[in-house]
C-alpha cells in the first residue's frame, strides 16, 4: 500500500519543494500539503500550479498537525528553522529534508528533534539550474536518484516511510552513511560547480580587466555554455553547500589545482604528447559516463 500523509508541511516551496508538493497532491498522498516561505508570490504559484492546498506565514502553524515536515530551504538555515518550530511537531512526526550535504548537519538536525519526533535525511539528485517552484513538475524525480542517509539513531519506521515517499516520485533510493554521501558529493557535484562558477568568474575578470570587446554571450559557442550551464544556479544555496562541506570542497579543488597545474606545464612547454596523453585519458573517463545515468544537483 502506498505511504500516506495526513498533513505534510513543506518549509521551502522551491523547484524542489515545489515538485515534492505536486507529486503528493497528484498521487493523493497527503490529505493536505501546506507551505512555509518568505515569498508570499512564490506561495500564490504554489497554489495555482497545485505544489501545496495552502500556505501560511508562520511555520508554527504549518507545522502543527504535520505527521511530515521537508526542510528544502538553504542547509545552513536548518538550525534556526528546528530551533523555531520543532518543539510544536507530535510525536511520531517525521521531518526530513532534500539537502545537498548530509554529514554535520543530519546528526545536529536529530540532536534537534523533540522525544518522538524522527529526522531522516535524504537527498533527491535532480536539481535544475533554474530556481523557484515556476520550474517545478511532478516528474522531476523520475529515474533520478534519491539518496537517504539513515545513522545508528534513525527511527527504522520512519525510514521506511521516507524510502517509500520518495520511491512514489519515481526516484531510484539508495541508501549511504551521510559522511560518505558528502564525499561522494563533493567529488561529483561540488567540485564541478565550483569549476563552472570558477571558470564564468575568470572570463568576467579577463573581459573586465584585460580583454574589453571580450564578449561573452555574444561570441560563446557550445562549449561555454555546456561547461558553465550550472554557473547559473542559485548562489545562496550553493554558498552553503561548500561552506558545509568545505573540509571535501577545499581538498577536492586542491586535486583539481594539481590537474590545471599539470596542464599549463604541458602547454607551457608545448609537450604535444604530453597534451594528447591527458586528452586520451579524460575522453577515456568521460565516455564512461555515457553508460550510467547523469546526476544533476
Amino acid at each position: 500500500m502506498p505511504v500516506h500523509f495526513k498533513q505534510v508541511a513543506i518549509i521551502g516551496v522551491g523547484l524542489i519543494g515545489g515538485s515534492l508538493g505536486m507529486i503528493l497532491r497528484r498521487k493523493g498522498l497527503a490529505d493536505q500539503v501546506v507551505g512555509v516561505g518568505r515569498s508570499v508570490e512564490n506561495l500564490k504559484t504554489a497554489v495555482e500550479l497545485g505544489a501545496i492546498d495552502r500556505y501560511v506565514a508562520d511555520p508554527k502553524e504549518g507545522v502543527r498537525g504535520a505527521d511530515l515536515v521537508i526542510l528544502a530551504t538553504p542547509v545552513d538555515t536548518y538550525d534556526r528553522h528546528l530551533k523555531e518550530w520543532a518543539s510544536c511537531l507530535s510525536p511520531g512526526a517525521v521531518v526530513s529534508d532534500v539537502g545537498s550535504v548530509k554529514g554535520l548537519l543530519v546528526e545536529q538536525s536529530e540532536a534537534s528533534m523533540p522525544a518522538g519526533v524522527h529526522f531522516v535525511g535524504a537527498h533527491p539528485i535532480a536539481g535544475k539550474e533554474k530556481t523557484g517552484v515556476a520550474a517545478g513538475t511532478d516528474q522531476l524525480f523520475q529515474g533520478a536518484r534519491c539518496i537517504v542517509t539513515p545513522t545508528p539513531n534513525t527511527d527504522a519506521q520512519a525510514l521506511a516511510r521516507v524510502r517509500a515517499l520518495w520511491q512514489e516520485t519515481g526516484s531510484i533510493v539508495l541508501t549511504m552513511d551521510p559522511h560518505l554521501h558528502d564525499q561522494i558529493l563533493g567529488a561529483v557535484s561540488h567540485l564541478p560547480h565550483v569549476a563552472a562558477f570558477a571558470l564564468i568568474t575568470a572570463l568576467a575578470n579577463l573581459r573586465d580587466r584585460e580583454i574589453a570587446s571580450l564578449d561573452l554571450a555574444a561570441h560563446s559557442g557550445g562549449g561555454l555554455r555546456d561547461t558553465t550551464r550550472i554557473a547559473a544556479s542559485s548562489p545562496e544555496m550553493w554558498r552553503d553547500i561548500f561552506l558545509w562541506n568545505r573540509e571535501n570542497v577545499v581538498h577536492f579543488i586542491d586535486a583539481y589545482q594539481e590537474s590545471l597545474q599539470e596542464f599549463r606545464r604541458l602547454v607551457h612547454a608545448g609537450d604535444g604528447a604530453g597534451i594528447e596523453k591527458v586528452l586520451e585519458r579524460a575522453k577515456s573517463e568521460r565516455e564512461k559516463l555515457n553508460s550510467r545515468p547523469s546526476i544533476t544537483v
